[in-house]
């Protein structure tokens, strides 16, 4: 997909080297770090600054409202995916009966928040069998008590991926519950269907090759109500310079409920020339390329002494394979030894796979991984 030329101009950290870390982090191309630079310039500007910065936040919402087949107005930001699950969670203003379905494969940003001691509700897990979640099992956890179903569109340990639409109709056949998606390991890496989920959620510094400091969240305006965050601040309230706040507060309803407070504009700089880059390729030739890297890479671990964590169904593939190993730690570490670069936790060994990868990685990442699991047979 990149020529060797061009694949050094936009990312130039990769020479001489194997990255196959993105589902932890990102490597941004050239033009995500020159858009930090202009945040910097544009800052300089003070006051006369803050115009571009919000065109900058413009762009960036209408951009991602086109991927989740939503409008620019259905765009909040926040500081990560952790904090807009935790601002969801008071949103729901959950009560004693409530039960919300959480699974076994997700981050924990994702299914802790329900957990919590000032959580009234009662959490159900979906628990995966060899790596995969069966929507039969979801279908005896749902009643008329759920209030939310919340999922990973792909999941952070395995690399498992759930269909949004299949999970949407059973979630609505058993019950009137609403349904929260983190796409943090799909958006920007594999094509988006998630137009039948009530909530969007997505960190930046990973697929998007952006930076750290975002959380977008998209909210289904037929939902908007439901999903309006009952906290202080002030951007995020439509009366928060007028005397009338000292009588009531009026929250502004969805997804700019979220962003109770200044946007984190670097961010926002970033995230926008990360659209950009990853438009300009486009989601669908980026799966295209590295859909054939991750089969070819599936393949040669699955000749290996390792156990697979992950289903090797076509359709249920994404860009993490996970393994195990005993010494799944040192195996990591001769790994990186010889410049390759994978992850190593939670007693697993994850290699995930982007645009910005070729087939002499694979290959390269496959003859080290042989050779560290030799060095470490015994």
């Amino acid at each position: 997909m990149l020529s060797e030329h061009s694949r050094l101009k936009d990312f130039p950290s990769l020479a001489n080297r194997v990255y196959l870390n993105t589902a932890a982090e990102g490597i941004p191309p050239a033009g995500v770090m020159a858009a930090l630079n202009q945040y910097g310039q544009d800052k300089l500007l003070g006051m006369d600054g803050r115009l571009l910065h919000q065109e900058q936040w413009r762009q960036v919402k209408s951009k991602f409202s086109q991927f989740l087949n939503l409008q620019s107005d259905d765009i909040g930001i926040c500081s990560c995916s952790s904090e807009a699950y935790n601002l969801a969670f008071a949103a729901l203003r959950l009560k004693d009966g409530d039960e919300v379905v959480i699974n076994d494969l997700d981050f924990p940003s994702g299914s802790t928040p329900w957990m919590s001691d000032s959580s009234r509700a009662v959490v159900k897990v979906w628990r995966n069998k060899n790596g995969v979640l069966d929507l039969e099992d979801l279908a005896k956890l749902l009643s008329a008590r759920t209030r939310l179903v919340t999922i990973s569109l792909i999941s952070y340990y395995n690399g498992f991926r759930l269909d949004v639409n299949e999970v949407s109709q059973l979630v609505r056949k058993h019950s009137g519950a609403m349904l929260a998606v983190d796409v943090t390991q799909g958006f920007a890496r594999v094509p988006l269907d998630v137009k039948n989920a009530d909530l969007v959620i997505s960190s930046t510094h990973k697929w998007l090759l952006a930076s750290h400091g975002g959380g977008l969240i998209g909210v289904s305006p037929e939902r908007a109500d439901e999903w309006t965050v009952p906290a202080g601040g002030w951007f995020n309230l439509n009366n928060a310079f007028d005397d009338s706040r000292f009588e009531t507060l009026e929250t502004k309803k969805g997804a700019a409920s979220f962003m109770v407070g200044m946007p984190n504009y670097p961010a926002i700089y970033a995230i926008n020339a990360g659209l950009d880059y990853i438009s300009s390729v486009g989601v669908k030739a980026i799966d295209d390329h590295a859909k054939n890297l991750v089969t070819k890479c599936l393949a040669g671990i699955a000749e290996l002494p390792v156990e697979l964590l992950g289903p090797a169904h076509p359709k249920l593939l994404s860009g993490i394979i996970s393994f195990k190993h005993p010494k799944f730690e040192e195996i990591n570490k001769f790994l990186h030894s010889e410049s390759v670069h994978a992850m190593a936790h939670a007693g697993r060994v994850r290699v995930s796979i982007h645009g910005y990868n070729n087939e002499a990685d694979v290959d390269r990442f496959l003859e080290v991984l042989k050779k560290a699991i030799l060095v470490h047979a015994s």
